[in-house]
């Protein structure tokens, strides 16, 4: 196989299939810096092509606190209280600037991650936005009292 950029969904799996069989390569040979330069143009290839998704903050915080054996008790610099750290993880309160800054430069999670909805607040949002069905609940309580 030719090195070259992948620009078609053919180079992509052709490359694949490359890296497969280099995979067992040994290491300090010309074959070797051939499967690194492959996985490199696949690397950009998906990333071009299917970017992450973004995560979930409180996921965020979680992996990042798993990644580095941390605790809730570790987290007290950033939130304040165990309260708090608990509210935040549990998806009861939200994120402020100043917390999203803390985590940031303690923990180096990034902003990306941090700044994205939380997904229990893409819950009530998508359940706030559903119609309840003719009026709210004491407009359904009195017609069903008269009925």
């Amino acid at each position: 196989m030719d090195i070259r950029l992948l620009s078609t969904d053919e180079d992509y799996q052709e490359a694949l299939a490359e890296i497969e069989r280099l995979w067992d390569v040994e290491s300090g040979t010309p074959g070797e810096a051939k499967l690194e330069l492959l996985a490199m143009l696949v690397h950009n290839y998906e990333r071009s092509h299917e970017p992450l998704p973004t995560l979930d903050p409180i996921e965020a915080i979680k992996f990042r606190m798993d990644q580095q054996g941390l605790t809730r008790k570790d987290l007290l610099p950033v939130f304040g209280t165990t309260a708090r750290v608990s509210e935040v993880l549990n998806g009861k309160r939200a994120l402020t600037l100043e917390m999203i800054r803390k985590l940031h430069d303690k923990f180096a999670i990034p902003l990306e991650s941090l700044i994205a909805p939380a997904a229990s607040a893409k819950k009530k949002r998508a359940h706030s936005n559903k119609k309840r069905p003719h009026g709210n609940r004491a407009t359904l309580r009195r017609s069903a009292a008269h009925a």
